[in-house]
């Protein structure tokens, strides 16, 4: 069953609060948002994971008054790309992933990826040595996982799911123990999931890093532990260089506690997201028309 599907609750002061930096000097300030559980609402079965209508509008409408906007997530760039501009939809080059809407930078699988501006989709340094590996890893797990468990292969990372079949829990945890240590790549926790990634330094926090660089004010919205080093990040840039950021944690009833605890600020589900990016919108709308 998919969760935060509610309706949105309003836009609270004390979310005015924590991002007025963002909305009082949008052209020097950035965006930056996970896509599952945080623009979508999580599903039972990962590859129908869809952002609700309107969602990609209102990115593009930030993209136009912000200095960055991005979606930084553990799918892959394609995904991404296909989930929010699919073909047909927005202006610009319609070559390839991501280069319908420049403006919108897409980072996928933790950082391993990255969309560039001609539509080309980027690896990180170090990564494509990796692919065979985890290629052949996903074909291992594919053939080895309990029935309901599902395998999501991403080039660069490979996901296992066990949200269907939540009994396979220990069993999934095995497998993918020894795999790791036998492949060399890196196991992730993540919701009901675990993802195996080589073993390179590449996270959401230092995909936030570069992306925010030299900005004023920063925010992230996430909901999974994936998401900790990109709060951790903002936190770093704020004692280092004095950067206005807030992590926005976006909770329901499986999220992990560290999540929240980690945030200056809480939403219930991707239905607070939107409404909150769409006040961050209004605002530099409003200082364009004024």
């Amino acid at each position: 069953m998919a969760s935060g599907g509610r309706g949105a609750q309003p836009v609270t002061a004390a979310v005015r609060r924590a991002l007025a930096p963002l909305a009082a000097e949008p052209a020097t300030s950035a965006i930056v948002t996970d896509f599952d559980g945080t623009l979508a609402p999580i599903v039972d079965d990962p590859a129908e994971a869809r952002a609700p209508d309107g969602a990609a509008d209102l990115l593009t409408r930030l993209a136009v008054g912000y200095r960055v906007v991005a979606v930084v997530s553990g799918r892959s760039v394609p995904f991404l790309s296909e989930r929010l501009f699919p073909p047909g939809q927005g202006g610009g080059n319609e070559s390839g992933p991501g280069a319908r809407l420049p403006s919108v930078r897409l980072v996928g699988l933790h950082g391993l990826e990255w969309s560039g501006g001609d539509g080309e989709v980027i690896a990180a340094p170090g990564a494509e040595p990796w692919r065979s590996v985890v290629s052949d890893v996903a074909d291992r797990l594919s053939a080895l996982v309990p029935p309901g468990v599902e395998v999501e292969a991403k080039g660069l990372a490979v996901t296992i799911h066990w949200r269907r079949a939540p009994r396979s829990a220990a069993q999934v945890a095995g497998l993918v123990s020894s795999t790791a240590s036998a492949s060399g790549l890196r196991t992730h926790p993540g919701r009901m999931s675990v993802e195996l990634r080589p073993p390179l330094e590449f996270d959401k926090g230092t995909a936030v890093r570069q992306l925010v660089a030299g900005c004023s004010a920063a925010c992230f919205f996430g909901d999974d532990v994936g998401d900790l080093p990109a709060f951790a990040a903002l936190a770093d840039l704020a004692a280092e260089d004095g950067m206005a950021t807030t992590a926005v944690a976006v909770v329901d009833g499986e999220s992990a506690p560290a999540v929240a605890a980690a945030a200056g600020l809480v939403l219930s589900g991707p239905a607070d997201v939107l409404a909150v990016l769409g006040w961050l919108a209004e605002a530099a709308e409003d200082r364009d028309g004024a």
